[in-house]
């Protein structure tokens, strides 16, 4: 992208995003800004292929006693994973006051705990690292928030108070807490409004100096190490009264200007939108396909496959899978099946029946979950997600009885992640096969951390060799990445056709225009052997054998057909 092009997007948006209060200063401190940035030196990025694997992860998921998190992290997976896994999603590791590291307090410093700059760039000689941007919200124990309450100039505009001529009847809510909290400022009580938490008070971009501060820091950890960037809960950025204040136009301008920005300076590095809600809403982050996200996370994919693997039916992921578009040549999705987070249900909407949800949310608290909610524009209550480790919410009881059926019930379910049209993200306790953590879940009294467990180093490094489930759920995925990693039709940006052989089988195929190279991916998803009439003669990837006619199915058995 040349100069002029960026600054040409730049002042257009700025234009739109602040209409009738724009000023021309905000152009110029962003001339200034860029400027500022020009001068140094900047480390690329190779793009994006099948080669890509990424991991989800904390930077203090696996630790030692005495040693930065983040070095322990780094050993690890050099000694364990290796290349297998390509991109590392470091979840935020900046300091923080709560709900694990996304009540950021300090956007420019790493979490001492963690390590420091350093670190992260010893680590990204390894790995292309991806970092988590909180930028709807920071602490209230920020600088930033501290200097509202005092009423700091520099300060006074960054956040958002109660006003009663602000129509909030229509704002959509991912939590059950208030939508505004009270906090103690000087000269008496001070109210700001907090999507999320009361520790989480959400940033004022009408103000122009946060958006001019978050670009800033935006440009800094590209510079830093960061491949890819994480717009965490990019959706609810902008306010805008009698609104649902999520998904509006000035918030997908700031992403068309942040994605210029990153594309001028650092080429093939990526911007990813995290927007948890339903299948239509999440893929507008695309914008035209080249001026906004170039991934959005593929949110459906984890409640569906969880679905089609509970009811050995694979009619309603067949159905929505067939109405995934390839979005062009230089955005795609962002799959994965698990996170730090639980198994967002908003995404089924339209998809699921109420009676299919409710399936799903009986089974997760019978395999010891927990169920998260979130309040509606009426009042009301909805399901929001389910907390629990994937590997457990798969298991169906009295069906799934042995470590092998559920380890093979498991590695059906990453069979489709790998396959999808996308780039796949593993999180850390999927592929290290890990159960639900109840310790941590009574202990903390939050939902989410029965799946966000941290692993001794020690310990995990032994487990991996000496624990059945652990051991054969490891080997199993690290298989299927090192096939897949070898295929171009695995592509991110290779097209994908559904094939439909039944309600038992879930099949696709994924075809790279560029190379000519094809694969038929086939699963059975039923609890009995199947039949499938191959459609194509060639190498089963699985098995090495030749496949030419009938192809015979166990139980969450699946082939990789390469003609």
């Amino acid at each position: 992208m040349t100069r002029d092009r960026l600054l040409k997007i730049i002042e257009e948006n700025l234009q739109f995003i602040y209409g009738s209060e724009y000023q021309d200063s905000y152009f110029e401190h962003l001339i200034q800004l860029i400027d500022r940035w020009e001068h140094r030196e900047w480390a690329q990025t190779k793009p994006v292929s099948e080669e890509n694997v990424y991991l989800i992860t904390y930077g203090d998921s696996i630790y030692q006693e005495g040693k930065p998190t983040l070095e322990t992290l780094h050993t690890f997976l050099k000694q364990s994973v290796g290349d297998l896994i390509t991109d590392v999603h470091l979840l935020p590791m900046f300091p923080s006051t709560s709900d694990d590291g996304f009540s950021v307090s300090d956007y420019r410093k790493v979490d001492p705990t963690l390590g420091d700059w350093d670190t992260i760039r010893e680590f990204a000689k390894d790995y292309r690292l991806m970092f988590d941007f909180v930028a709807n919200h920071v602490s209230k124990s920020s600088a930033w928030f501290t200097g509202y309450l005092n009423d700091h100039e520099t300060y006074r505009n960054y956040f958002i108070p109660f006003d009663e001529a602000f129509d909030t009847t229509k704002v959509v809510r991912p939590r059950t807490s208030p939508l505004f909290h009270e906090y103690e400022g000087k000269g008496g009580p001070k109210t700001a409004w907090t999507t999320f938490s009361e520790d989480q008070v959400d940033l004022n971009y009408r103000s122009f100096a946060v958006l001019e501060e978050m670009t800033d820091i935006l440009l800094s950890y590209a510079y830093q190490g960061a491949s890819n960037i994480r717009l965490d809960a990019i959706g609810f950025l902008w306010k805008e009264s009698a609104t649902a204040c999520i998904h509006l136009p000035q918030t997908h301008a700031v992403i068309q200007l942040w994605r210029a920005l990153i594309e001028y300076f650092k080429p093939n590095s990526k911007l990813i939108t995290e927007t948890n809600v339903p299948h239509k809403e999440n893929t507008s982050y695309f914008g035209n396909g080249e001026n906004e996200a170039h991934m959005v996370y593929q949110f459906p994919l984890p409640p569906l496959v969880l679905f089609t693997l509970t009811t050995h039916n694979s009619t309603k992921l067949t159905h929505w899978a067939s109405s995934v578009e390839t979005p062009g040549d230089q955005a795609t999705y962002f799959n994965f099946l698990a996170s730090h987070d639980g198994i967002g249900m908003r995404p089924t909407e339209g998809i699921l029946t109420e009676e299919e949800k409710q399936l799903l949310v009986d089974k997760v608290v019978e395999n010891g979950g927990r169920v998260s909610y979130k309040t509606n524009a009426d009042g009301s209550k909805s399901v929001y997600e389910l907390n629990i480790n994937y590997a457990d919410a798969l298991v169906n009881q009295g069906e799934d009885l042995t470590t092998e059926q559920q380890v093979s019930k498991m590695t059906a379910a990453h069979a489709i992640l790998l396959s999808f049209i996308g780039v796949p993200a593993v999180y850390y306790h999927s592929l290290l096969g890990s159960r639900n953590d109840y310790q941590g879940l009574r202990e903390s009294g939050v939902n989410r951390r029965i799946n966000r467990e941290k692993l001794l180093f020690s310990t995990i490094t032994d487990e991996l060799k000496t624990d059945d489930y652990r051991e054969s759920t490891f080997s199993s995925l690290t298989q299927l990445i090192s096939i897949r990693r070898k295929e171009s039709a695995f592509s991110p940006y290779a097209s994908q056709t559904v094939l439909d052989f039944g309600e038992t089988v879930f099949a696709l195929k994924r075809e790279n225009h560029q190379t000519q190279e094809s694969i038929y991916f086939i699963l059975n998803v039923g609890r009995r052997e199947t039949t499938v009439t191959s459609p194509v003669t060639g190498i089963n990837l699985m098995t090495d054998e030749e496949v030419n006619g009938t192809l015979y199915l166990a139980p969450y058995e699946f082939a990789w057909i390469k003609p």
